[in-house]
């Protein structure tokens, strides 16, 4: 049965910039194999209720601005899988999760630009799923717990955020500035409570993780995390494979998690 995985997906300049991270990504498809599809959880597509797309190719969505023309050049034509996105939405009913499905949405940058990295022959079918930041971190372990009979399908769950995510104390003169003692701090103790599988404390981790509100001013990029703890099941255990920080701020750590 296949583990599910979180990744911090970083700045689009993943795509070109050379950075442990991304050195990470471009090895990760050998870990993972070919999947029989992939269905991501992306930090960049919040609606009101869960909605999942279903297309037969992924257009690639440019939903940031002010960087190299390259980036917006890139494409990421993966297909999609509409009988997927089908079964996902099913489960997502069959545990009182409305679902709706999106017949027109591509990737945003969450997602196609770390699979780029890992199947860069974009041949592995990917659909993506939306989070509700307005619901918090429960709801996103109860949608992931929902998902996890694809895992017995060979479907990989992959929940794509960003360890850390405050963009205004980042030191965005150095790529490879020495990390922020708070920033720190969170990512020791979310580690510490990852590895000893202290869920009640993750999801209560605003008031319970130091630095938390300033680590993720709102917490759309940490949410995509619990899907992925959710789907791994009861007493799932989890395993670091990265982490890295950028510009001082921006922690790019990545997760497994199985049983």
């Amino acid at each position: 049965m296949l583990p599910t995985m979180f990744i911090s997906h970083g700045s689009p300049m993943t795509a070109l910039r050379d950075s442990p991270a991304r050195r990470f990504f471009t090895t990760l498809g050998t870990r993972l194999g070919r999947p029989k599809a992939v269905l991501i959880v992306s930090a960049h597509w919040e609606t009101v209720e869960p909605a999942v797309n279903a297309v037969a190719v992924n257009e690639t969505i440019h939903d940031f601005g002010g960087f190299p023309q390259a980036l917006y050049d890139m494409r990421y034509p993966a297909p999609g899988a509409p009988a997927l996105a089908e079964r996902v939405a099913e489960l997502l009913a069959d545990a009182g999760l409305p679902c709706g499905i999106d017949r027109q949405r591509g990737l945003d940058h969450g997602a196609w630009i770390p699979a780029a990295l890992i199947w860069p022959a974009a041949d592995v079918p990917i659909v993506q799923l939306s989070i509700q930041p307005h619901l918090g971190p429960a709801h996103h372990m109860q949608l992931g717990r929902a998902l996890a009979k694809l895992r017995e399908e060979n479907v990989l769950i992959v929940g794509s955020g960003s360890f850390t995510h405050n963009l205004r104390i980042l030191n965005r003169a150095s790529l490879d500035a020495p990390e922020t003692p708070s920033v720190t701090a969170f990512a020791t103790w979310f580690d510490q409570a990852l590895a000893a599988n202290r869920t009640a404390e993750l999801l209560a981790y605003r008031t319970r993780a130091p630095a938390a509100v300033e680590q993720h001013p709102t917490d759309e990029h940490l949410l995509p995390i619990y899907v992925a703890m959710g789907a791994a099941g009861e007493g799932a255990k989890a395993h670091r494979l990265h982490s890295s920080v950028e510009f001082a701020a921006l922690r790019m750590d990545a997760y497994e998690f199985a049983a």
